[in-house]
């Protein structure tokens, strides 16, 4: 089939990584995948943001940032709908922003089937983090755009509750967690080599990936180091960066461990999988309790004991003792006493990575699987429309 896929993601982030690896699946299935997308996203570096729409957002009051945001959604209707006369698409497939009613217009005016994909809700979080001018206005829009779709794809059963809420049928809702490119990750090194290459022979990797912040709660994990200073093998690997990277460093030296922490920076995503290779325990000590962290994926996929806390979200994936270590993160000191158990027996750790390993294929968590759910549902829709 044809497929209009529309996005107005500009940053690289986990965000792109998780459009390409989509597109990529659809395009593995045989299907065609017209893209419509804000003109230079393809051609930034990995981890870069939007310049121009930061300086923008910087310097405008919030409320008319918002209606430059909602204004955007003409610019790219008449983009989805040159493509649309040019291509003759089967289904549109959006990835959901907010004030970005395109997609629904189009739906409305030519009738073909739209497939919403929701990370978050964008309203709330917006609200919550960074503030709206606009609230009202902004929860009501999203509320009427997801309402818009014939599906909407949810990441987990926790955000599927806000869609419920929103008025947005049972029967429209499919939850879709995000996955791995399975053969991306086939291909890392195993665990002594991942290691050797970063000079870290013999340690005991603790390892995060993605970009810090305060709530991840590494701090945590590099005061309980502190307290086993005389197990020098423990090291953390940090693959990434953020905006705390600067206060964990200087955490660590103050505490006479600077020389068991590493930060990477930034790494390209091609190259994680042979970073996460080196991990021994992957850390998960905070979520944000609707998501659906795309680095968990990829601890489960290279067969990593992970510790997680023990959210509603997260168990949708991990069950404790088979293929995660959880906790109760309102309990003091669970996600210490998590840790000293998994530092003290290996064989926890290796039967943990078994299972993190195996859930990929029971659970089928991978973006081809994700693109025969997707493909799947549009010839439902499509078959339906030709009934009518």
């Amino acid at each position: 089939m044809k497929i209009l896929y529309h996005h107005r993601t500009a940053s690289k982030d986990g965000q792109a990584v998780h459009i390409e690896e989509m597109i990529q699946a659809l395009r593995e299935l045989g299907h065609e995948v017209i893209l419509a997308a804000p003109s230079g996203a393809d051609s930034q570096e990995f981890g870069a943001s939007n310049g121009l729409v930061d300086r923008i957002r910087a310097h405008l009051p919030k409320a008319v940032y918002e209606l430059l945001e909602l204004a955007y959604s003409l610019a790219a209707y008449r983009r989805l709908a040159a493509l649309a006369r040019q291509h003759r698409p089967d289904v549109i497939y959006e990835r959901y922003n907010l004030f970005l009613l395109a997609g629904v217009w189009l739906h409305r005016r030519l009738g073909l089937p739209l497939l919403l994909e929701v990370n978050s809700p964008l309203a709330e979080e917006r609200d919550r983090y960074g503030g709206l001018a606009l609230s009202r206005l902004a929860h009501r829009i999203e509320g009427w755009t997801w309402r818009g779709a014939d599906r909407v794809l949810p990441v987990t059963r926790v955000l599927a509750g806000y869609l419920t809420r929103a008025g947005v049928p049972e029967s429209h809702i499919q939850v879709i967690p995000n996955g791995i490119n399975q053969a991306h990750f086939d291909a890392a090194p195993d665990n002594a080599t991942a290691k050797a290459r970063l000079g870290l022979e013999d340690r005991i990797i603790l390892g995060f990936t993605g970009f810090v912040r305060d709530w991840h709660g590494i701090d945590r994990v590099i005061d309980w180091m502190a307290r086993h200073r005389k197990d020098a093998r423990t090291h953390l690997l940090v693959v990434g960066d953020g905006p705390v990277r600067a206060d964990l460093e200087a955490q660590a030296a103050r505490l006479g461990i600077a020389g068991q922490v590493t930060f990477t920076g930034l790494v390209h995503r091609d190259r994680v999988p042979e970073m996460v290779a080196a991990f021994d325990i992957a850390l998960q000590p905070a979520v944000t309790h609707y998501a659906s962290p795309l680095k968990l994926f990829e601890y489960l996929a290279l067969g990593k004991a992970v510790i997680a806390p023990r959210e509603p979200n997260l168990m949708e994936v991990l069950a404790d003792g088979d293929n995660a270590l959880l906790f109760d993160s309102g309990t003091p000191g669970a996600f210490e006493a998590a840790l000293d158990e998994l530092l003290t027996h290996p064989e926890l750790r290796q039967r943990l990575g078994e299972g993190a390993r195996r859930s990929i294929e029971t659970r089928r968590l991978t973006w081809l699987e994700n693109a025969r759910r997707v493909t799947e549902m549009a010839d439902e829709l499509i078959q339906a429309r030709r009934r009518r």
